[in-house]
């Protein structure tokens, strides 16, 4: 085509390193771009992100020293249901012998990863189902699942609104829009997001305090909604050597009793919109 060749990802990256190679002073063409397509943050804003992520990461690693060397060596994160079952058989002893150590290092680290949006939290979950069976693997999961959604939420407070608006502006500006003709039934609105796949989690962690939904709607809806889903990851996970796939755990009929409850949570709000236009 004779139009201009479009900005591919490798060119963005290029750019960002030129950028900040130049302090942000480059006075070439790429200087001149829109400054949605340079990186959001201002040094002050990455300065503050850094350094809550190492007040978090030297936490976490002062409580991984208080394990055993033995068991300090067998840990990693998964990445692949194979990764997922050496983990599990290598700290299976370690959790029977010493659950209190055991569960402070795995909320900590489930917390972790879900602030800092690090893939991953749904082999943890697994995991949790693995070692703990669905009772108290849902406790777990749910629990860390809404506090580590908090604090990711109160860190976006912090310095996310111009990163969330680099990422996402158009979904951004959809979520506004929802949010705003539901300000009356928010707590349905947000049930049904949670229950339901509409929206990544990470989306709705992130941009929740940027669109003005109260942290105590946010807190409600993450804990009640993310109950169901977490049901079906720790469920699957007392079968972890039987389990092929992650696509296995969300086949059609797992998505349909998804969104209709769903759709339980948001009637309630669709109800009183139609007696409003009635």
């Amino acid at each position: 085509m004779p139009a201009p060749r479009s900005v591919t990802a490798v060119d963005t990256g290029r750019l960002l390193l030129r950028d900040l190679e130049n302090n942000g002073e480059d006075d070439s063409p790429a200087a001149k771009k829109p400054k949605s397509e340079k990186f959001p943050l201002n040094s002050c804003e990455f300065a503050a992100a850094v350094a809550v992520f190492f007040l978090f990461a030297t936490g976490l690693f002062c409580i991984y020293l208080t394990m055993p060397a033995s068991e300090f060596g067998r840990i990693k994160l998964p990445r692949t249901l194979s990764d997922l079952r050496l983990l599990k058989e290598n700290l299976s002893a370690y959790a029977s012998n010493h659950p209190a150590p055991f569960i402070l290092g795995y909320c900590s680290t489930y917390i972790f990863m879900q602030t800092f949006m690090i893939p991953g939290t749904i082999f943890m979950s697994l995991l949790a189902g693995a070692l703990f069976g669905v009772v108290r693997g849902i406790l777990l999961v749910v629990f860390n699942a809404t506090a580590g959604a908090s604090s990711c939420f109160f860190l976006s407070k912090l310095i996310g609104r111009p990163l969330v608006s680099w990422l996402w502006p158009e979904k951004l500006r959809f979520f506004q829009a929802e949010v705003s003709k539901r300000r009356d039934r928010l707590l349905n609105y947000m049930l049904f997001l949670r229950i339901t796949p509409t929206l990544p989690n990470l989306f709705i962690n992130l941009a929740s305090p940027i669109v003005d939904v109260p942290f105590h709607i946010f807190f409600l809806a993450t804990l009640i909604g993310l109950i169901p889903a977490s049901y079906i990851t720790v469920r699957a996970g007392l079968a972890l050597g039987d389990l092929k796939s992650l696509k296995d755990l969300y086949d059609f009929k797992t998505f349909s009793v998804l969104f209709l409850i769903g759709f339980v949570a948001i009637c309630p709000t669709l109800l009183k919109r139609k007696r409003v236009y009635e």
